[in-house]
């Protein structure tokens, strides 16, 4: 968490070329005197003239995601592997789950109550039939045996009596409260499946339910697309990582935030190394790592102590997104050091960071988890949200039943807002008008609030 190389990398190189609406807005954004940066009001009315491009290189927000999400997929395959089921959730299938056997793989009882062969009534064995016991002697018609739900059904039984449809005389002798149908009750064998089938199609996401399903048809283990691997390097001299921030020192939010936030996205964290300002041990750092992506923090400007373009041009390293047009986040970065490894520089401010999180690494780690994209969708603001003059915003709002509420304290060094917010909306330039559809993007924890939209 630090101001440098974000603030400054994100303004200072396009003011000269700004006009005074830009410059307005861009005072605005890195304001710290009220609430939220920049503050809330009319958006620009459609049809009004745009501010003129600053002539930066930065490539706009949509064409950026899709940019990181198609780097990973010309970076070659990654080699499956085999997980316990207890690791496999959140992961792909690699590749179809066929059933190792018929399921059921006997004839099973669905209710507590009778076997019965024949018609009644029917003379009860005195032995019951239990769940994981070896299978009873079979059925004479004019019999019945006692069964437990999942018990193994005797052989020549035509029939299960539920507890509820049956009882007995004084003689002992079982009698049926309504007819008996050929079959009812009994789960026969390879009723849902058949050793053989195709469960599911590779590509499927691995849920709970395809655990449950998975153990039921007999696996230990599943063949999936392994996690990425992902080294977080916080940079900056300026960090403490512990108590309260003193002399010029500031605590850093980014530490404790990015690896569970990495891990939501589906990330397995190698490494959480911090680095003082020092371009030796930063390039130290990247080529010496083996992990599919690097995030670092910071730096990613042109400030006298920004070291990771330096650092990247050194190395050799491919460009594939200098700077992305969004506020906030803009200095962000996203390289292919080497054909199956890559490199997400993050702004140092705690916001922007987000922004650059789920503008450049979502996506990245998504295909390279083979996870299928999410389906879009938008929602009514219900206030009016300012718009940077060129830059979409992303702004931290919460969902109240069918629309998005804004939120304040949203500037690039907050992190109020997206603290109590369930989605980023995605502001155009220009802004959005109270009512106006705006795309809105998840937060991998976040649940849907419940409430009434004011319009």
């Amino acid at each position: 968490m630090t101001a440098r190389g974000t603030h400054t990398g994100e303004h200072a190189q396009d003011v000269e070329d700004l006009d005074v609406e830009e410059v307005l807005a861009l005072v605005n954004e890195g304001s710290t005197g009220g609430p939220t940066e920049p503050p809330q009001g009319t958006p620009q009315a459609p049809g009004a003239p745009r501010a003129p491009e600053s002539g930066h290189r930065a490539t706009p927000w949509p064409e950026a995601r899709a940019v990181a999400a198609r780097a990973a997929r010309s970076g070659g395959r990654r080699a499956p592997v085999s997980v316990a089921l207890d690791a496999a959730l959140g992961l792909v299938l690699a590749a179809p789950l066929v059933a190792l056997s018929d399921l059921p793989s006997f004839d099973t009882s669905a209710m507590d109550g009778w076997a019965v062969a024949g018609p009644g009534p029917w003379d009860v064995r005195e032995e019951g039939v239990l769940a994981g016991h070896a299978q009873s002697e079979p059925l004479s018609d004019g019999e019945a045996v006692r069964i437990a739900t999942g018990a193994r059904v005797p052989t020549d039984a035509t029939a299960v009596i539920r507890s509820e449809h049956g009882r007995t005389d004084e003689k002992g002798r079982l009698h049926a409260a309504r007819d008996v149908g050929h079959g009812q009750d009994i789960r026969p064998r390879g009723q849902e499946c058949r050793s053989g089938d195709h469960l599911l199609p590779g590509g499927t996401l691995v849920t709970p339910a395809v655990l449950g399903l998975a153990a039921a048809a007999g696996y230990d283990t599943l063949t999936a697309v392994p996690r990425p691997r992902v080294e977080v390097l916080i940079l900056g001299d300026e960090l403490l990582t512990e108590g309260l921030p003193r002399d010029g020192f500031i605590r850093d939010a980014l530490g404790p935030m990015l690896p569970p936030w990495l891990r939501a996205l589906g990330a397995e964290v190698t490494a959480v190394r911090r680095l003082r300002d020092d371009a030796k041990a930063l390039r130290k750092a990247i080529t010496g790592s083996t992990a599919d992506l690097i995030v670092t923090t910071g730096g990613t400007a042109s400030g006298p102590v920004d070291h990771v373009h330096p650092t990247l041009r050194g190395i050799g390293a491919e460009l594939l997104v200098d700077g992305v047009k969004v506020r906030p986040g803009h200095p962000m970065l996203l390289a292919r050091i080497k054909d199956d490894q890559y490199l997400v520089g993050l702004p140092g401010n705690p916001l922007a960071a987000v922004s650059g999180l789920l503008t450049l690494a979502e996506p990245l780690l998504r295909t390279l988890s083979a996870h299928p994209a999410p389906e879009p969708y938008a929602l009514p603001l219900q206030d009016a949200v300012h718009g940077h003059p060129y830059d979409t915003r992303l702004v931290p709002a919460v969902l109240r039943g069918d629309c998005a509420v804004p939120l304040h304290y949203n500037g690039p060094a907050m992190l109020r807002g997206i603290a109590a917010a369930d989605a980023l909306a995605v502001v155009p330039p220009g802004g959005a008008r109270q009512g106006e559809q705006t795309e809105l993007i998840d937060l991998p924890w976040a649940a849907a609030g419940i409430g009434v939209c004011f319009t």
